[in-house]
């Protein structure tokens, strides 16, 4: 089955699909609910086979097709009756329980280059609308944590499709705050968690960093499989091609002058160390670990992501 989307003119251009834009050009087609809808359909257009399986014989309700999904679940009747593909939806596609962790603090809102790299907390919050719009529609329940220094806003865990309007609000809403203290917040997520799922979390890390592997060790503890996106800003991995510069903490209001000739090979190979370092140490864990930079497109953490998922069936 042809999805239009799919189908140009002879001739014409082909148009890029928008998971591989970048994020300054996504940043400049709309609002975030219109943004992570396009993302999405580009990825799963660019996929080679359906996301969505699982389906069993209690059904709960319908949803609109997408290109890919298998067309022996098509209600043929709706069809008759609508003109429009749908599928039915069964209970047994409900079998994750994911929770999205987003790091809204205030070293979130932060670019090294305003005009050209979007501030870390909107690739953050794009990736959490993309990440749940996904989820939702393979069936499962997904739910919301924003943090900075506490819990500033929660969404508990449900599927369904009021859910994604509930949860592309709220992230529309947020804004980035105060200090981060993940580590408090993991514990107190690792708490209200019932059941074993999926936790993943969005943050730059700039965090205790042995505290906060330790309340991750503690989720896998629980029996959650945990995926962890290690939010860069390219200022953050290569210090500017400058002589002299201020450097400036938005979380504590510090400032420290800095030679960059001086410390630009050290402060390189420190950034390498750190990564390499959270790498190692939540991988012994059990933990999925990934870095992006927020002038990269989403499709890797999309892969990613799918990479994890495939883990849990």
């Amino acid at each position: 089955m042809f999805s239009m989307n799919n189908i140009s003119e002879p001739g014409a251009p082909r148009r890029p699909r928008p998971d591989l834009l970048s994020p300054r050009e996504l940043a400049q087609l709309g609002d975030l609910e219109f943004v992570a809808r396009r993302v999405v359909q580009g990825f799963l257009m660019g996929l080679h086979r359906s996301p969505h399986r699982g389906f069993s014989a209690e059904f709960t309700e319908h949803r609109a097709y997408q290109p890919g999904d298998d067309t022996r679940h098509v209600d043929w009747r709706v069809f008759g009756r609508s003109d429009r593909f749908y599928l039915k939806q069964y209970e047994a596609e409900t079998n994750l329980r994911a929770q999205l962790l987003l790091d809204v603090s205030g070293s979130m809102d932060w670019s090294s280059r305003p005009d050209e790299v979007p501030p870390k907390v909107w690739y953050a919050k794009q990736l959490a609308a993309c990440l749940a719009l996904i989820l939702l529609r393979q069936g499962d329940a997904v739910g919301l944590v924003a943090f900075d220094d506490r819990v500033r806003d929660a969404v508990a865990a449900r599927a369904g499709r009021r859910q994604w309007t509930e949860l592309s609000h709220r992230l529309a809403g947020l804004e980035a705050g105060r200090q981060t203290v993940v580590h408090t917040v993991l514990r107190e997520v690792a708490g209200r968690l019932r059941r074993p799922g999926l936790v993943v979390l969005v943050s730059d890390l700039l965090v205790e960093p042995e505290e906060t592997r330790r309340a991750l060790q503690f989720l896998r503890h629980r029996g959650h499989e945990v995926l962890v996106f290690h939010v860069l800003d390219p200022g953050e991995r290569e210090l500017p091609p400058i002589a002299d510069a201020r450097f400036y903490d938005p979380e504590t209001g510090e400032e420290l002058p800095v030679r960059l000739s001086d410390v630009r090979g050290e402060y390189r190979q420190a950034v390498a160390e750190v990564i390499a370092e959270w790498q190692r140490e939540l991988g012994r864990h059990g933990v999925d670990y990934r870095t992006l930079s927020t002038d990269e497109p989403f499709t890797m953490a999309l892969r990613a992501y799918l990479r994890k998922r495939e883990q849990l069936r």
